[in-house]
């Protein structure tokens, strides 16, 4: 996260100090980084109250840009600003449609998870992350390539949360129930299951640095187990990851992202790998060729 050198905003007008700017400010705080104010809207000027946060901003010491702009719907034009000004981090605050929604997250909030070529930070809680719990979910048991280096991202940025909140990570892992049809014998026995994959729970907690009071293994299906989990712990803060090549819409840890974001009673930070990033930011500029 200390490589980030410039936070995107998602600024509501008439919203001076939101969620999404104060965890924004949290994080900038400790990164250094630049702020970039954006308010989305082509109907109304915006420029007196982005002007007057900025310079109450400046007068914080931080480093402020804003802007507002309109491309066809709220997702595109927060995706168009970040690639243009190389935000490293896209913050937003989820406004629930009604008290019965409360949880659930609107189609713009999707489609910026799902398509954003970079980390976004999904604001849903006031919760304070001071002195918080910070939850990565990873999916241990899929060490191929992309899946080792998402868990790397993401329990890296686990760590620099944990670490400007002053809280504590936590791990939690999802394995596979027991299947008797399955092909090799060591899936059908419930203790050879447990056994192996907390073979490979010893070396991921080896090479991150995780005791086993701070490593949660569960079986069962992760959209289930990771909002538990999260519940159970008051996380503040939720890092998961997603390596399907169209984001979000296809497998998140092998499982539905709907049901984990939605459920979720924390913030959450959205992370994708590399290689996914570069396939997004190549469909971003065919849309804007």
């Amino acid at each position: 996260m200390q490589a980030i050198r410039s936070i995107l905003v998602v600024m509501e007008p008439g919203q001076t100090e939101g969620l999404a700017l104060k965890r924004a400010k949290l994080i900038a705080g400790v990164t250094q980084s630049q702020l970039h104010l954006l308010v989305c809207d082509k109907k109304h000027d915006h420029s007196a109250f982005l002007n007057d946060v900025a310079t109450s901003l400046q007068q914080e010491g931080f480093t402020v840009s804003s802007q507002q702009a309109w491309h066809e719907n709220l997702h595109q034009t927060i995706i168009a600003v970040q690639q243009a000004e190389g935000c490293g981090l896209v913050v937003k605050q989820h406004f629930p449609d009604n008290p019965l929604k409360k949880a659930l997250l609107t189609p713009d909030d999707w489609k910026l998870l799902r398509y954003c070529p970079g980390p976004v930070l999904m604001v849903k809680t006031e919760k304070p992350w001071r002195g918080g719990t910070i939850l990565a979910a990873v999916d241990v048991g899929n060490s191929d390539g992309e899946h080792r280096t998402l868990h790397a991202s993401i329990i890296s940025h686990g760590y620099d949360i944990a670490g400007l909140a002053e809280g504590e990570l936590h791990v939690i892992s999802a394995h596979p129930a027991p299947m008797l049809s399955a092909a090799d014998p060591t899936f059908q026995l419930k203790e050879t299951i447990e056994a192996r994959y907390r073979e490979q729970c010893r070396a991921f907690q080896a090479e991150y640095d995780i005791s086993d009071s701070r490593l949660h293994i569960v079986e069962g299906p992760a959209d289930v187990l990771i909002p538990q989990i999260a519940h159970q712990l008051q996380a503040a803060v939720t890092v998961i990851g997603t390596v399907a090549r169209t984001g979000l819409s296809g497998a998140l840890i092998g499982n539905t992202a709907e049901v984990v974001l939605d459920t979720l009673e924390s913030d959450v930070l959205v992370l994708k790998p590399d290689e996914i990033i570069a396939h997004l930011e190549e469909l971003v500029a065919q849309q804007h060729a």
